[in-house]
């Protein structure tokens, strides 16, 4: 194993009626908050407005900052942050998916610093301070309600880029898996995939961790189980709940501690796809993780034929390769660029975006070469 920090000061609340504990969790961080939210999702599920009865409750000025998109671009942080600096607000509340939480912790750091988002993400400036940070979970997938990572777009660069800073942790993220109840079917499909994925992404980095690695397999087990069950009962608490769980479990951490790092190449090259195309970040995920995997049959293959093992009971990497790619089918989600309504004519600008970009993971590199053998695949 490779040496470690184990660090994670979220303080995560789980369950029915949670949120009804955030007004005195915000009460204790200051009198003034910026609601950061998406769209009318958060109004029909009820987060919305159970999280600004708990804040007015307590006595807190709301400033509110919406209309985050699904694949977040860092002109709207930029807006977001100068809205809370001229608020003066103590802390930042988000209440949404991924991409809301990802938005509202870039925010949160430029408001404490008074800088330009793209700076930190793009490491130009690095944050010594943010204001705290409270996430209301409505989508299970991404795990940033656990994590210090956050994902940005910037259509002028043509990017797509992470940032990771331990200042990104939520003080406390409140997450009742009735908020999810309403996500209609495909994305709730995503979720899952994205959960997946990250699991996956922590088995291919560095690293010989085996505890890490039974982690993994047991959340993707997690989802093999519960993931095709919800797809059909959609309204079941009990199988949201589960699904919501392993989501958190699959990025907090847990996963790759003994590692270096996870790999991430699926998750770059995915995001080529949404910035050119708006395509569901989950979507990207089963579109390029089985490609990946044939790409990298021949240096990956033993890696690749051990998580088969563990999670199909299978003994080859054409078969596993299989069994991934039913499984995705099995959700509703697309496993190649035509299913997401990409067609083959778009595959060279795709391909000229992943080589400007250099597009690869932290474990597998890859040659532009390599790159155009993954667009082959999908």
């Amino acid at each position: 194993m490779e040496n470690f920090t184990a660090f994670n000061p979220t303080k995560l609340h789980f369950g029915q009626n949670v949120v009804n504990n955030l007004g005195l969790a915000a009460a204790e961080l200051g009198k003034k908050a910026l609601l950061v939210y998406g769209g009318g999702s958060v109004l029909r599920n009820g987060s919305y407005h159970d999280t600004v009865r708990q804040l007015e409750n307590k006595g807190i000025v709301i400033s509110e900052f919406n209309g985050i998109k699904p694949n977040p671009r860092v002109e709207d942080v930029a807006v977001g942050a100068k809205l809370g600096r001229e608020n003066r607000v103590d802390m930042v509340v988000a209440v949404g998916g991924g991409s809301v939480i990802d938005s509202a912790k870039i925010i949160a750091i430029c408001i404490s610093e008074n800088c330009d988002p793209w700076d930190v993400m793009t490491r130009k400036h690095l944050p010594t301070s943010s204001s705290p940070l409270i996430a209301v979970l409505t989508l299970a997938a991404t795990g940033s309600e656990m994590n210090s990572v956050a994902v940005l777009q910037n259509s002028q660069t043509r990017e797509k880029i992470g940032f990771r800073n331990d200042l990104m942790y939520p003080v406390h993220s409140f997450l009742d898996p009735a908020y999810t109840l309403t996500v209609p079917e495909d994305h709730t499909a995503y979720g899952i995939v994205d959960l997946v994925t990250h699991c996956m992404e922590a088995w291919f980095g560095f690293g010989d961790a085996s505890l890490s690695d039974r982690f993994v397999v047991t959340i993707i087990q997690e989802a093999l189980k519960y993931g095709p069950a919800l797809m059909k009962d959609r309204q079941n608490y009990e199988l949201r709940e589960r699904i919501m769980w392993a989501a958190t479990c699959a990025l907090n951490n847990m996963t790759m501690y003994g590692r270096t790092s996870g790999d991430w190449g699926v998750h770059a090259f995915g995001h080529t796809l949404s910035f050119l195309y708006d395509t569901p970040h989950g979507a990207t995920l089963s579109i390029m993780y089985p490609a990946w995997m044939k790409a990298l049959r021949e240096r990956a293959g033993d890696r690749i034929i051990e998580l088969g093992k563990a999670l199909f009971n299978v003994s080859n990497v054409d078969e596993t390769i299989e069994n991934l790619t039913s499984f995705f089918i099995t959700l509703g989600s697309p496993v190649t660029c035509k299913e997401a309504g990409i067609d083959d004519s778009k595959k060279a600008d795709i391909l000229s975006l992943m080589n400007k970009n250099k597009e690869e993971g932290l474990n597998y590199k890859f040659s532009d070469a390599e790159r155009e053998l993954v667009l082959k695949y999908i």
